[in-house]
């Protein structure tokens, strides 16, 4: 294969992803980046991904770059393959890694993260606006404000499991496509969500599990911040699933079924 500038073994293709293209080729991954309608949840930057794996290369926290480049029109990237599997067990060496993510030093030209519950109210208003039943949800919404953190981060902006590759006692974070400067209770409270555990896992997190992940974060400042912010990003993920199982995605209903119910178990319905 030689086509868009690698000379590289025929390549097979990955499953996991569900935005873009990407093949094991040999010691290599390239993913192609897809084109299409935005999502109103994760971005799909090829540029950040790129700038992201450029400056963290060498930390083993991410992927070495490789290459990128462009395909017939389309954005590619190249990286070394890690080998590893999709992370499974110990929800506390995953906030401990997170931790040490989040202490790291961004690229220049990242975005700012939705950051505090007005934030989050707009973006979740804004899926809502897309999505066509919203009457249950909208009545739902949550009570209260948390103000934004003054000291942002960086933050990867998608930390699911399936994002997470378990190898040699530690883990890489792969698929930066929407890394942000904003609050790291974003990145804890997407792990953390009951419809991305179902989606790339098969089931959510226990009590227990979750309470060993915000115990062993550490910053407790920022578990605390997740903690206050639950009602707000179970609203705002309820809203993504339905926007996603309205366009027929089967499995988005579970995944919309376990947000509402977190909610719901935080804020319950009013009469």
């Amino acid at each position: 294969m030689s086509a868009i500038g690698l000379h590289v073994p025929a390549p097979r293709r990955l499953t996991g992803g569900r935005s873009n293209h990407v093949w094991r080729a040999g010691a290599l991954v390239i993913k192609l980046y897809a084109e299409g309608g935005a999502n109103p949840l994760f971005s799909n930057d090829p540029a950040r991904e790129g700038a992201i794996l450029a400056a963290l290369s060498g930390t083993g926290m991410v992927p070495p770059l490789v290459q990128t480049g462009t395909f017939e029109g389309k954005k590619w990237l190249c990286y070394a393959h890690v080998n590893g599997s999709p992370w499974q067990e110990d929800t506390a060496h995953v906030a401990r890694f997170l931790g040490r993510v989040h202490d790291l030093a961004a690229p220049p030209g990242l975005p700012d993260g939705v950051n505090g519950s007005a934030a989050l109210e707009r973006q979740t208003q804004g899926i809502l606006k897309k999505c066509k039943d919203v009457k249950a949800l909208g009545e739902l919404r949550p009570l209260g404000r948390v103000p934004p953190l003054q000291q942002t981060q960086l933050i990867h902006g998608d930390p699911v499991p399936g994002n997470l590759l378990a190898h040699d006692g530690t883990l890489t974070l792969i698929d930066w496509q929407c890394p942000q400067i904003g609050d790291p209770a974003e990145d804890l409270a997407l792990f953390l969500s009951p419809a991305m555990q179902l989606m790339y896992r098969g089931e959510p997190l226990t009590k227990s599990q979750e309470d060993s992940f915000l115990r062993a974060y550490p910053d407790p400042r920022i578990a605390g911040r997740t903690l206050a912010l639950k009602p707000w990003f179970h609203w705002r993920m309820a809203a993504y699933c339905l926007w996603r199982a309205e366009r027929g995605g089967v499995r988005d209903w579970q995944a919309y079924e376990l947000e509402r119910a977190a909610l719901q178990s935080i804020r319950p319905r009013t009469a």
